[in-house]
């Protein structure tokens, strides 16, 4: 029985169909917070950008290295995260935020990534830096760093499923997240089943404009008018979605 709320599987494979900043496009539709709020900044980024997007629940972690553990290892670490992945109501994204500054080695190699997609992890984010990226990449699975340190230093995790910030977003446990190679977001739950519907209306709302400059005689006149017919489009979307999830709400 899983501790944190989720979407279903079929939901958690559509959301993997859209690249990640068409996903911030539509939630941005709901106002459930400021634009910039709600994605990791330009701090983090994919070490295998050609993968597909990655989407889990955020299994988060507090991570050093600079000084030895005053008992344990990360090994010992990486068996209590282990225990937590049946917590998690699909994949769970392992959430690194590393305590050291600045940071002192690499948080993964290609025995964590290994370990962490056998046993069904859909993918890594650290506000550290990983190593082993030639073995890693054969692995398919999504990592997503500050960099790379060729050593493991002295590795070790202190706290499990905590509040973490990452890339300038603070990560709560079990937040769904999605991430391909412009970035990382956060997806709320009460809107996520909604998302992948809206995803292809709001695909269909901007190919007026882009339809239009694939065309002749472009001008700036007709060219405002396509604009005007997209964003009516997404208008009438943005509407829809918000007067659905109110009514949810009551």
């Amino acid at each position: 029985m899983s501790t944190f709320p989720g979407v279903s599987a079929e939901t958690l494979a559509a959301l993997q169909k859209f690249d990640t900043p068409t996903i911030c496009n539509v939630v941005e539709l709901w106002d459930l917070y400021p634009r910039s709020r709600g994605y990791m900044d330009k701090s983090i980024s994919a070490c295998y950008p050609k993968l597909p997007p990655m989407v889990g629940y955020a299994l988060t972690t507090t991570f050093r290295s600079m000084n030895p553990p005053r008992s344990g290892d990360v090994y010992a670490g990486i068996a209590g995260q282990l225990e937590a992945f049946e917590l998690f109501p699909g994949p769970p994204v392992v959430v690194f935020q590393d305590l050291d500054q600045p940071c002192a080695s690499a948080t993964f190699g290609e025995v964590m990534c290994s370990t962490y997609k056998a046993f069904g992890s859909a993918g890594l984010i650290t506000s550290g830096t990983g190593r082993d990226l030639d073995q890693v990449e054969p692995l398919d699975y999504p990592c997503f760093t500050n960099g790379a340190i060729c050593a493991h230093g002295y590795c070790h995790m202190l706290h499990i499923n905590v509040p973490v910030t990452v890339g300038g977003m603070t990560i709560y446990p079990g937040d769904l997240l999605h991430g391909d190679r412009n970035g990382v977001t956060s997806i709320p739950i009460e809107i996520a089943s909604e998302v992948p519907d809206a995803c292809i209306e709001l695909a269909d709302a901007e190919k007026i404009i882009l339809d239009y400059v694939k065309g002749s005689n472009l001008n700036p006149k007709d060219f405002a008018e396509a604009r005007k017919a997209c964003g009516q489009k997404i208008a009438e979307l943005a509407k829809r979605l918000k007067t659905k999830l109110a009514a949810a709400k009551k």
